[in-house]
């Protein structure tokens, strides 16, 4: 299902209370970004007992229970986790991944409250939650009759929401810290291939690894974690922001000339970081025509170019990462520092193309 709307997690608390209190929902979302805990603090603020049952570990009986006979008459038995006599809130985790019989199963108990004679208690609410089928993730399609049978909402992950969450709840500094900087690396699209992803999920595991090792934990032992948890580049990216945190490294002692760029082969990861910093200053810092240009801009913008070159002798794949364009193949840099760039470093900017 396509997202028209989105939301983010620090909206789901009121959109719950005035859509899930009067009629059924489902929320879609990327993997790792933080839906079945959101469904449980809510019922939490309600007062209600959260009861999730996953739906790829579901057959029909486990809904609809077993036959018994009463009075020479079967009755079926829902089961003990759905039959309850005080409201709750029944939370149908993968619900669009389970079988078609699963999901048939759940019409009435999602339209009509009831599963055979049991219905469930007054005050009880019911929210289903899945991922889409564009995350490459375990999804099957959902009927028209259960998609009708459902108000659908659309979470999309917020680094802002997610840093105010990890701030109280012990997250590692330097995820938080790191995430501040490069809020774009909270999440990103789940790969075609079987490979960690970054997602807040995998953030918080990164973390939770962080304060296990300890201090004293090594730089290769943190490149193991760092990339089975995170998307590569976030990966590389990371490690490299680790050891400017343990070493006073940074690009501000770089661009004051203070120091140069690291060229050791082990240090390519903080290499990379250290561009990505300089990019973001060069972003920041250079005014986007060339007559906003002022006599003490034309010496930081030489000085820019100076370091640009530096950091090419280097690698030119790093210092192009610098100059390159967007994801839509457009400059990022003002077009009159590229001209300048490609005057002086001609090598750098075909590279570029």
């Amino acid at each position: 299902m396509q997202a028209a709307v989105t939301v983010t997690p620090a909206q789901i608390p009121e959109l719950l209370l005035g859509l899930a209190t009067v009629r059924p929902v489902f929320l879609w979302g990327a993997p790792g970004i933080g839906k079945s805990s959101l469904v449980r603090k809510f019922a939490d603020s309600l007062g209600l007992e959260c009861v999730s049952l996953l739906g790829t570990q579901l057959a029909p009986e486990d809904l609809i229970g077993v036959p018994q006979i009463r009075d020479g008459r079967s009755v079926f038995c829902p089961p003990e986790a759905i039959a309850r006599d005080e409201p709750y809130c029944l939370f149908l985790d993968e619900l669009n991944a389970a079988s078609p019989d699963v999901q048939k199963a759940f019409y009435s108990l999602i339209l009509d409250r009831r599963i055979g004679s049991y219905e469930l208690p007054a005050g009880s609410i019911v929210i289903g939650a899945g991922n889409r089928a564009t995350d490459n993730a375990l999804a099957r399609p959902i009927a028209s009759a259960l998609v009708n049978r459902l108000t659908h909402v659309h979470l999309q992950a917020s680094a802002q929401d997610w840093l105010v969450w990890a701030g109280e709840h012990g997250i590692h500094p330097w995820v938080t810290d790191y995430l501040t900087d490069r809020p774009d690396h909270l999440w990103s699209q789940p790969p075609k291939t079987e490979e960690a992803f970054s997602t807040p999920r995998s953030w918080h595991m990164l973390s939770d690894a962080l304060h296990s090792f300890g201090p004293d934990l090594d730089e290769q032992t943190l490149k193991v974690i760092a990339h089975g948890t995170l998307t590569p580049a976030h990966a590389v990216s990371f490690c490299g922001y680790a050891k400017i945190v343990r070493h006073a490294y940074g690009i501000e002692a770089i661009m004051k000339g203070d120091a140069n760029w690291p060229r050791r082969p082990e240090d390519r990861d903080l290499l990379y970081y250290l561009a990505e910093a300089f990019r973001g200053r060069l972003l920041k810092e250079l005014p986007a025509q060339k007559e906003h240009v002022s006599p003490a801009m034309r010496q930081s913008a030489y000085r820019f170019k100076s370091l640009l070159v530096q950091l090419a002798e280097i690698s030119v794949e790093v210092a192009q990462t610098v100059i390159a364009d967007d994801a839509d193949g457009l400059p990022v840099l003002p077009g009159w520092f590229l001209v300048e760039a490609a005057r002086d470093m001609p090598r750098l900017v075909e590279a570029r193309r």
